[in-house]
């Protein structure tokens, strides 16, 4: 058996090759699928198969270009409503890939129409079965049942269906099944995701919170509270997956703008830099998305679909990474784009201060600290005296903030928080600031810290 996970930190989605004698199979693979070619030609093997365990809602999939260019055929369960020739698979079938063989659960929970794959090595037979579970069971947590309300089900129906899917059809295998799921920390397809990107049933079974002895109506209360909130470019990526899309290569290329132009944009202007180099200067109503983060979840979240966006980059090659990481979560209108260095207009400045001078700073009353984590985050312990505004509800909330009053911006790194500072720039704040190194450096700084009473009752 050759086996591989392709790890894509930015959406925190993991993608796998399995193959077998001449043969392979992709599971879940992201958009940009030449990675996959390039495995199956190094192993001289033929990809036969792409299989995806559910309509992801967290980025665009590349299955319908991954069998065109490869003649394999595309699999999702039964229950998938494809636009697209597919082989739908229902629980017990098994398909072989080699000597390979690849069973099929369905797993209904996360989406109605999940599957889990058990694929075993017969010419190894006493090898442990690797189970690939999509976004039914993570390590250290289970999918969220509340992003297809819009399909008619209710999150704790769906939440029912994953308890059954969990405790009747993964549970029973044996604790040396390895779990090889879609998605690690950082995806908001759940809410407490580890960093460890694949384990076994035994270890989850010890440690995953969901996975403890508790009645239908527990679980199901357990997994639908504290979801953050589901970003409105999730139901298109579902949708879209469902009807197929179009090759990267076939998606035009942002052209070049002049500074006038730029300025005069009608759409996001996006700048790509890290936050320093954002804050030392940058053009006038940008917003600061680096791509040293998580990106291609942040512009999903904040840029609406069909929106035009221009790109503003160090160089013509993080124009081109940007294009596709948009293009990964279905912003396929990136029309413009330009060096940070070609523009010849008078550019904004964001200031970066260490935790040491906010202190001081924010010691007096005509002050606004803001964070922008997520609510869980900042309960679980934050600077003292900051106000919690989490970062995809900022453009909505600003009105809770003064914009005469100098504000500083905080959140874990300076990530988020070099982002919120754009948001409010845009939003006409006079005076900005982003707190370098963030909530973390506040604490390794040993600085003030408060912890919200609702993170002390749960502990």
């Amino acid at each position: 058996m050759i086996f591989k996970q392709f790890y894509l930190g930015c959406l925190a989605h993991a993608s796998y090759y399995i193959g077998s004698g001449e043969e392979a199979a992709i599971i879940d693979p992201q958009r940009d699928v030449q990675q996959y070619i390039d495995e199956a030609e190094a192993n001289g093997q033929k990809i036969k198969y792409v299989i995806e365990t559910h309509s992801h809602a967290d980025f665009v999939s590349g299955h319908l270009e991954l069998a065109a260019k490869t003649g394999a055929q595309i699999i999702y369960g039964q229950r998938a409503d494809t636009e697209f020739p597919t082989l739908k698979v229902k629980d017990g079938d098994t398909l072989s890939v080699g000597s390979i063989e690849l069973k099929f659960l369905e797993t209904p929970g996360h989406t109605p129409e999940g599957i889990t794959i058990l694929a075993k090595n017969t010419d190894a037979p006493d090898a442990p079965i690797k189970m690939f579970t999509g976004d039914t069971l993570f390590i250290g947590d289970v999918g969220r049942p509340d992003l297809i309300g819009s399909k008619g089900f209710t999150a704790e129906q769906m939440g029912g269906m994953l308890y059954d899917s969990l405790y009747e059809k993964i549970l029973p295998l044996p604790d040396e099944t390895e779990v090889y799921p879609a998605h690690g920390a950082g995806s908001l397809c759940g809410k407490s995701l580890s960093k460890e990107t694949w384990s076994t049933l035994g270890e989850q079974r010890k440690f995953n919170y969901a996975l403890k002895p508790m009645t239908k109506e527990e679980f199901i209360k357990v997994v639908a509270s504290e979801q953050p909130e589901v970003p409105a470019y999730f139901h298109v990526s579902a949708s879209q997956n469902l009807k197929g899309s179009v090759s990267l290569e076939d998606l035009p290329k942002p052209v070049a703008l002049s500074t006038e132009e730029i300025l005069a944009f009608d759409g996001i202007v996006v700048d790509v830099r890290q936050n320093t180099e954002y804050g030392a200067g940058h053009v006038p109503n940008s917003i600061n998305i680096g791509l040293g983060g998580q990106f291609a979840s942040w512009a999903g979240t904040l840029i609406p679909i069909g929106t035009p966006v221009a790109i503003v980059a160090q160089t013509q090659e993080q124009v081109d990474e940007a294009f596709m990481r948009l293009a990964r979560v279905g912003i396929e209108t990136a029309t413009g784009s330009m060096l940070i260095g070609d523009f010849k207009g008078e550019k904004k400045t964001v200031a970066q201060v260490p935790v040491e001078k906010v202190k001081d700073a924010v010691a007096g009353e005509s002050v606004q600290f803001v964070d922008v984590r997520r609510a869980a985050e900042h309960a679980n312990g934050h600077a003292a005296g900051t106000i919690n505004i989490p970062l995809d509800r900022l453009s909505r909330e600003i009105d809770m903030l003064n914009p005469d009053l100098p504000t500083y911006v905080i959140c874990q790194s300076g990530y988020r928080s070099s982002l919120g500072t754009s948001l409010l720039e845009n939003a006409g704040f006079r005076q900005i600031f982003n707190v370098t190194g963030g909530t973390k450096a506040w604490m390794d700084a040993g600085l003030e810290i408060e912890i919200s009473a609702t993170a002390c009752a749960a502990s």
